[in-house]
């Protein structure tokens, strides 16, 4: 078994989802965004699954310097922004083969893993 997160090392989230598959000894493919943005094909799977408002963390320190609270976007414009401004996304992002999470979902997690 091996999952792919999604997020930043200074993510509370991201951090906990790391801890959360390393005690169960399940490999990790972790993608720092901040090192390298997920490519645009990555994001679009989670946005069919979930849909652009799921992705979006509003709360974040970032959308707000960037004033987007009161921004009207299209999908794709939004998907973009998402690609150029990772901290704009609610992490982590975390894929197991077909199946996707956003933010912290050990439940799930759980039900993969079967632990």
């Amino acid at each position: 078994m091996e999952v792919q997160i999604f997020g930043v090392k200074k993510s509370p989230e991201t951090r906990a989802a790391l801890r959360f598959f390393a005690e169960r000894r399940i490999r990790v493919h972790f993608a720092d965004l901040q090192e390298r943005p997920a490519a645009k094909g990555e994001l679009t799977r989670f946005v069919q699954r979930f849909g652009i408002p799921a992705l979006i963390d509003r709360g974040s320190r970032r959308f707000a310097e960037l004033g987007l609270a009161a921004a009207a976007r299209s999908d794709e414009r939004w998907l973009e922004l998402l690609v150029a401004e990772p901290l704009l996304l609610r992490m982590p992002l975390v894929r197991y083969q077909q199946q996707f999470t956003v933010g912290s979902a050990e439940d799930i997690w759980r039900i993969w893993t079967g632990k």
